[in-house]
């Protein structure tokens, strides 16, 4: 049973307010960001930092990702209910359950298999169903494609070809490209097979991208 208090929700509208401050807009990402108990995510002894606008290591080099961050990446996907979206790197599962509760369809993928068996069970035990994939997110995962959104939550060297592939037409592709400790966040539109629109935002630091179109390992 999932652990959701007065205290724990009133962080949470916390948090949203933090949000809000910063420039989060779009109603519906605040909406789903206030529902989801993020500090399920963390061992009881770290409840303070579970709202707390940053991140934070979940084991085997990764993190949850700062709610900042996650907030903008959804807001830049403008998910619409039953958009198929796959996810490049499971990590906590947190940025899964908020594409969830957005209506989208989610086909999340985890390099590292330790996280891909934590989050898929944590996410089970919290009434979340997603799709969840144990393999290499930088070549995308053909057997679902075309999907109409593509969210990478780790920093890449290059936006692989094969998302772009894998994206409908019109599609989005939310990712950030740089270094291994710097980049910048794009989106990237798929408008027809030979049109791509492609847009720069600001800098992030994530995690690196493993996998063999990533930094790899």
């Amino acid at each position: 049973m999932i652990e959701d208090t007065y205290r724990h929700k009133g962080m949470r509208r916390s948090l949203i307010k933090t949000l809000k401050a910063k420039g989060i807009s779009d109603p519906k990402v605040l909406v789903a960001m206030e529902k989801v108990p993020r500090h399920v995510f963390f061992d009881k002894a770290f409840l303070e930092h579970a709202y707390q606008d940053k991140a934070f290591p979940i084991g085997e080099g990764q993190t949850i990702s700062q709610p900042y961050t996650v907030a903008v990446q959804t807001q830049l996907l403008n998910i619409k209910p039953g958009d198929k979206v796959l996810e490049i790197g499971t990590g906590s599962g947190y940025q899964c359950c908020i594409l969830l509760e957005l209506g989208a369809r989610v086909y999340t993928v985890e390099y590292v298999k330790s996280l891909h068996l934590n989050a898929k069970k944590l996410l089970g035990s919290m009434g979340y169903r997603a799709n969840f994939i144990l393999g290499d997110g930088s070549k995308g995962f053909k057997p679902y494609a075309p999907y109409d959104k593509i969210i990478v939550t780790a920093g890449a060297p290059t936006v692989p070809e094969a998302l772009i592939e894998q994206l409908s037409i019109p599609g989005v592709l939310v990712i950030p490209v740089g270094t291994s400790d710097r980049q910048k966040m794009i989106t990237v539109e798929k408008l027809s097979e030979e049109k791509i629109k492609q847009k720069e935002h600001n800098y992030f630091s994530f995690v690196p991208l493993l996998g063999e179109q990533g930094w790899k390992k």
